[in-house]
C-alpha cells in the first residue's frame, strides 16, 4: 500500500505539460525526423509490485506521460493471456488516442536453439505473441537471438530461427525485429550477419543505445556506437535505454547527441522508445528526464 501511495504521489507531481487530451502531439513532435513511444518495460517495478496494473498501460503513458506510442512486453500478460485480455488493452490504447507498437517478447525459447525441432518448437510458442500483436494493431514483436556453439554456428542457428518466424509473420503483416540482448546479440557485426543471413524482408533489428554487454561475468562490451551504426541498415525500431542523469539532464552512460545522429544519418525516421532502467531516480522521473532530453534533441536538430 504504501508503495502504491508513493507511486501515486509521485505521478500526481508531473508536470502538466504531460497532461494532455488524447490526439495531441507535444510542440515539433510530429515535425521531428522521431516520435517517442514508450517501452513498458521503464514501469517493470511499478507492474510487479502491484502499485499499477499492466492492464492500465496504455492510460499511464498517454496520461502520466504524454506519448503517443507504446511498446508492451509479453512478461506481464503470461498469467492473463485470452481474447479478453487483448480486446481490453485494445480497447484502452484506442480511446486513449495511444498507437501500439510492438511487444516485446521473451521467456519463449531460443529461436537459435541447437536442432531444428527445437528451434520449430520455439517458433511455435511465438505465435501467440504475433496474435496478439496482430489483434493491438503493432507492426512488429521483439524477439531474443540467443544460441549456442561457435561464432558462425550461432549465427546460422538464430538466422534459421528467424527466417521460420518471419515466414509465419509475414502471413500477419509484421516484423520480426532482434535487439541486442546479451552474448553475441550485442555484437553488431554477428547480428549484421544474422541479418544477412536470414534473408527475409520481415527480419529487422531493434538497436539498444545501452544492452552491449556480452559476457557478464568476464565484463566484456561491445562498443555501443559502433554496434548501434552496425544495426541501424535493418532498423524498424529504436529503444533509447537510459540509466543515470547528470546535472545538466544529459544521459551519464551514453552520449545522446551523438547516439540520435548515427541513427538519424543512417535514415531512420521512425519510432524511438523510452526504456529506463536505472536505480537512482523512480521510474516516473527517470521516464521524465529521458523524455526531456529527447525532446531537446527533436528541437534542435
Amino acid at each position: 500500500m504504501r508503495n502504491r501511495r508513493n507511486f501515486l504521489k509521485a505521478a500526481a507531481t508531473i508536470s502538466a505539460t504531460a497532461l494532455l487530451p488524447a490526439g495531441t502531439a507535444f510542440a515539433g513532435e510530429r515535425e521531428s525526423w522521431f516520435r517517442i513511444s514508450l517501452a513498458q518495460w521503464s514501469l517493470h517495478r511499478a507492474f510487479r509490485n502491484g502499485v499499477a496494473n499492466p492492464k492500465n498501460f496504455a492510460r499511464l503513458a498517454r496520461q502520466l506521460f504524454g506519448v503517443q506510442g507504446i511498446e508492451y512486453v509479453n512478461q506481464f500478460y503470461f498469467d492473463s493471456y485470452s481474447d479478453a485480455l487483448i480486446r481490453d488493452l485494445k480497447g484502452q490504447a484506442d480511446g486513449e488516442g495511444i498507437r501500439s507498437l510492438l511487444i516485446m517478447v521473451d521467456g519463449e525459447g531460443d529461436l537459435g536453439a541447437d536442432t531444428a525441432a527445437e528451434r520449430r518448437a520455439t517458433v511455435t510458442r511465438h505465435h501467440r505473441w504475433a496474435q496478439m500483436a496482430k489483434a493491438l494493431g503493432c507492426h512488429s514483436i521483439r524477439v531474443n537471438a540467443h544460441s549456442t556453439g561457435t561464432f558462425d554456428e550461432q549465427m546460422r542457428k538464430a538466422a534459421d530461427g528467424l527466417h521460420q518466424l518471419a515466414e509465419y509473420c509475414d502471413g500477419l503483416n509484421l516484423n520480426v525485429l532482434v535487439e541486442n540482448h546479451g552474448g553475441l546479440s550485442s555484437n553488431g557485426q554477428w547480428l549484421a550477419g544474422v541479418m544477412e543471413m536470414a534473408d527475409h524482408p520481415r527480419v529487422g533489428t531493434l538497436p539498444d543505445f545501452g544492452n552491449f554487454v556480452i559476457d557478464r561475468e568476464s565484463g566484456e562490451e561491445y562498443d555501443r556506437y559502433r554496434g548501434v551504426r552496425e544495426m541501424m541498415p535493418w532498423a524498424k525500431a529504436v529503444s533509447a535505454k537510459t540509466h543515470d542523469f547528470d546535472t545538466d539532464g544529459e544521459v551519464v552512460e551514453t552520449d545522446y547527441h551523438r547516439m540520435l545522429k548515427i541513427v538519424r544519418e543512417a535514415g531512420y525516421r521512425g519510432w524511438v522508445g523510452v526504456e529506463y532502467e536505472g536505480e537512482h531516480l523512480s521510474e516516473i522521473e527517470g521516464i521524465q528526464r529521458t523524455l526531456q532530453l529527447l525532446r531537446r534533441i527533436q528541437h534542435v536538430s
